[in-house]
C-alpha cells in the first residue's frame, strides 16, 4: 500500500513537472526582449518574426531545458552517490573547473580551430575538478570537508581563470570571457544546441545506468556491493556524466550555480528519498526553474539584460547557506 501511494505520487509529480515545464518553454517561446521592454508574440509575424523565433528564441528556450535540466539530474546524482544534500555541481566545483577548461580554450586559441573545442575542454575541467574532490573527501563524504574541498577547488579555478583574464591579449577579449562566465542563455544559436545535445545526452546515459546503484548505495558500499553494484562503477558513471553533461552546459552558456542543489532538496521528500526516483524529477525540475528565471530576466524593464548565473546565485546563494546550518545542527 505504501508502495503504491509512492509510485502514484512520483508518476504524479512526473505529470505535473512534465506539464509546467512544457507550459514554461512556450512561454519562453513568447517572450523577447527590445529596447522599449519585453515584447509578447505567441506566434510569429511575417519573415522577420519566423526568424526571431526559430533563431534567437528556440534556441534560447532549448537550451534552458538542456543546461537546467543537466544540473538538475547531475546535482540529484551527485547527491545520492556522495549521501549529502549538500553535494552541487557549483558547489563541488564542477561549472568552475569546466569554465576554466573552456577559458583555457578560449585563451590558446583552441576554440578557433574547432567547435569541438570548447565542449572538450568543459568537460575536461569538470572531470577534473570533480576527481580531486573525490580523492579528498574519500568514502566518508564529511560535510566539512566536501564544503572546504569545494571552496578550494572554486577558488584555484577562479585564480587560474582571473590570470587567464589579466594576460589577455585586449581588454575585450577579458571582458568577453568575464560575460561569458556570467552564465547567460542569450545569444546562442541552433548549432551551439546541436553541438551539445550528444555530449550532454551521454551524460545523461551515464547519471540514468546508475538509478539502481545509488538506491543501494544508501545501505553503504559493502551492501551495495553484495547486491550486484560495484560502487567503482557507479562513481565512474555518475562523475562521468556529470563531467560530461555539467561540462558541456557551462562550455556553450557560462556558469549557471545551485540549479542543482535546490532543486533535489525541494523533491526529495515527494520521491520517499530514494535517489533513482530523484533524477527524472530533478531534470524537469531544474529545466523549469532556469526557463523560469530566464524569463523573468527578459520581463526587467529595459537596460541592460541581467545574466541568468547572477539570478540563480542570488537565490540559491542564501539556499545554500541555510541548508549548511541545517546541516551543521542536525549533526550537533
Amino acid at each position: 500500500m505504501k508502495a503504491g501511494h509512492h509510485d502514484r505520487i512520483h508518476w504524479g509529480l512526473l505529470g505535473l513537472l512534465s506539464f509546467l515545464t512544457l507550459a514554461a518553454f512556450i512561454v519562453s517561446m513568447a517572450v523577447g526582449r527590445a529596447g522599449a521592454g519585453p515584447q509578447i508574440a505567441l506566434w510569429p509575424s511575417g519573415d522577420a518574426g519566423a526568424i526571431i523565433f526559430s533563431q534567437i528564441r528556440l534556441p534560447r528556450a532549448l537550451l534552458g531545458v538542456l543546461v537546467g535540466g543537466s544540473l538538475g539530474l547531475a546535482g540529484a546524482a551527485l547527491q545520492g552517490l556522495l549521501r549529502n544534500p549538500l553535494a552541487e555541481p557549483g558547489v563541488l566545483g564542477a561549472s568552475s573547473g569546466a569554465a576554466l577548461g573552456a577559458v583555457v580554450a578560449f585563451y590558446f586559441g583552441f576554440a578557433h580551430f574547432s567547435n569541438l573545442a570548447l565542449p572538450i575542454a568543459g568537460v575536461a575541467g569538470a572531470l577534473l575538478a570533480l576527481g580531486i574532490i573525490y580523492l579528498l573527501t574519500g568514502k566518508s563524504g564529511d560535510i566539512l570537508t566536501l564544503v572546504l574541498a569545494g571552496v578550494a577547488i572554486n577558488a584555484l579555478a577562479a585564480a587560474l581563470t582571473s590570470l587567464a583574464l589579466n594576460f589577455a591579449a585586449s581588454p575585450y577579449a577579458a571582458l568577453e570571457i568575464l560575460f561569458w562566465m556570467l552564465g547567460s542563455l542569450a545569444d546562442r544559436s541552433l548549432e551551439h544546441v546541436m553541438l551539445v545535445l550528444p555530449i550532454m545526452a551521454g551524460g545523461w546515459l551515464g547519471l540514468a545506468a546508475s538509478a539502481r546503484g545509488l538506491d543501494a548505495l544508501i545501505l553503504g558500499e559493502d551492501s551495495a556491493r553484495s547486491l550486484g553494484f560495484e560502487p567503482t562503477m557507479l562513481k565512474l558513471l555518475v562523475l562521468g556524466g556529470t563531467a560530461l553533461a555539467v561540462g558541456s552546459a557551462v562550455a556553450i552558456t557560462g556558469v549557471v550555480g545551485f540549479v542543482g542543489l535546490v532543486v533535489p532538496h525541494l523533491l526529495r521528500p515527494l520521491v520517499g528519498y530514494r535517489p533513482s526516483r530523484l533524477l527524472l524529477p530533478a531534470f524537469l525540475a531544474g529545466a523549469l526553474l532556469t526557463l523560469i528565471a530566464d524569463i523573468l530576466i527578459r520581463m526587467m524593464p529595459p537596460g541592460p539584460e541581467l545574466k541568468l548565473g547572477v539570478v540563480t546565485a542570488l537565490v540559491g546563494a542564501p539556499f545554500f547557506l541555510h541548508l549548511v546550518i541545517k546541516t551543521r545542527r542536525g549533526t550537533t
